[in-house]
């Protein structure tokens, strides 16, 4: 591990008092900031361009949801491929900075092209669909060099940084990319994009850490993190847990702005401290996962925040009364949710990282996103059948027993006994 440039001792006692240890080693610190901008980038972008297609090209509906969908595509058709490219070309850092410098190059054609006069929908298409193809692979890139930068003692608390950076770019992302596009127009708004994409290359550029040699691959390269996560029950548990509670939290999502503004007849207002709760939560959980798993385990924390995440949504289909009553009860479903989600996922994370070797790091983290991102297309479709049948409190029910009994078939496996974090799967 490279932890050279640590900060001076002298200052080291005063800073972590305020500040977490991590933070105090730069070469974290540096990967830390740029993963945040990198990921604020993509939601403002993941706005920013259906914005500007309504705006500047009074874009239909159907012409939105394709631009929409061409973002997030490439998480299922080349995350497996991509984790296999990540283990076999090496070199995490010189890829994250690539697909930083590529993705600039991308946006700023939008901006040239409107002023040109020649912006077009198949120009967004295009775009949407290369970044997200080059955000998956830094996403796992990111993942990669992750435990080149962390010892395996700070794997939770590091990936509570990360993981509610992450959170907090989901929430602070779209409202950003909201008040550019009004503030200077849509395709002007893209270059404040694209200078955060080259302000995390530059950050990149500025380490060096020691990165784990390339992975030499087989023909049967695509099979082989498949066939790792198979080997290991404790890792294809998690993987199913994750795809359950993401597949079965879909379906109370996709509804729960239909649910909210039909039968609870909440204003937009409400539905809007309703959404915050749920970020305020995710980063309340960031901030107390260490502690939780140092109190219960690794284990029992992500078992006991996946029950969390989705057995408080109970509430939602009993929220009932006066607006200021009802929109409580989603406010609190949401904000419970929001820190057991956390729990789960940081625990989760670190759990799949320790047990993870890295010359298929990059394959198995293919084979997460594909778990992770795969299961909620269904989800969204489900949810319109269940609510169109059984109406939308019903189906909220059938979401939430749906997750609390993937959690619960999980329970006998051997995730429940790890206290601390396990050993390296051979």
């Amino acid at each position: 591990m490279v932890h050279s440039d640590e900060a001076p001792k002298g200052s080291v006692s005063r800073l972590a008092k305020i500040v977490p240890p991590l933070l105090l080693r730069i070469p974290f610190r540096r990967y830390w900031t740029a993963q945040t901008i990198s990921y604020l980038g993509d939601q403002v972008t993941f706005v920013a361009l259906p914005l500007i297609a309504v705006l500047a090209l009074d874009a239909s509906a159907g012409e939105v949801s394709i631009l929409s969908a061409a973002g997030t595509l490439p998480n299922l058709l080349f995350a497996l491929h991509a984790g296999v490219f990540v283990d076999r070309f090496g070199r995490r850092r010189k890829l994250m900075i690539a697909t930083d410098l590529l993705r600039a190059c991308l946006l700023v054609t939008v901006p040239v092209a409107y002023w040109a006069g020649l912006l077009s929908m198949a120009h967004l298409y295009v775009v949407a669909f290369l970044t997200g193809a080059l955000a998956v692979v830094f996403g796992i890139c990111a993942n990669s060099l992750f435990t080149a930068l962390v010892d395996r003692r700070d794997f939770v608390s590091a990936n509570s940084l990360v993981k509610g950076s992450y959170y907090f770019s989901w929430a602070a992302g779209p409202s950003a990319g909201g008040a550019l596009v009004q503030a200077l127009s849509g395709p002007i708004a893209l270059l404040a994009d694209v200078v955060s994409f080259l302000g995390s290359a530059l950050l990149l550029r500025s380490i060096t850490p020691e990165e784990p040699p390339r992975a030499k691959t087989g023909r049967d390269h695509l099979r082989e993190g498949f066939a790792f996560i198979r080997r290991v029950p404790a890792l294809l548990a998690k993987f199913l847990v994750d795809a359950g509670l993401n597949f079965f939290y879909t379906i109370y999502f996709t509804l729960l702005l239909l649910f909210a503004i039909d039968e609870l007849h909440l204003p937009a207002v409400a539905t809007g401290f309703m959404l915050a709760a749920g970020a305020v939560g995710a980063l309340i959980g960031a901030m107390v996962t260490t502690r939780v798993t140092s109190r219960i385990g690794v284990g029992w924390a992500f078992l006991g925040g996946g029950f969390l995440y989705l057995g408080a949504l109970v509430l939602a289909p009993i929220a009932h009364g006066p607006v200021w009553l009802a929109t409580g009860f989603l406010v609190v479903a949401e904000l419970l949710s929001g820190i057991g989600l956390m729990v789960c996922d940081i625990a989760g994370s670190s759990i799949q990282q320790a047990l993870t070797p890295d010359r298929v790091r990059g394959r198995v983290q293919g084979v997460f996103m594909v778990f992770n991102n795969g299961s909620r297309p269904l989800g969204a479709l489900l949810a319109g059948v269940l609510g169109t049948w059984l109406g939308l409190r019903t189906t909220f029910l059938v979401a939430v027993l749906g997750g609390l009994v993937c959690v619960l078939l999980v329970v006998p496996s051997s995730i429940r006994r790890m206290r601390e974090l396990p050993e390296e799967a051979a």
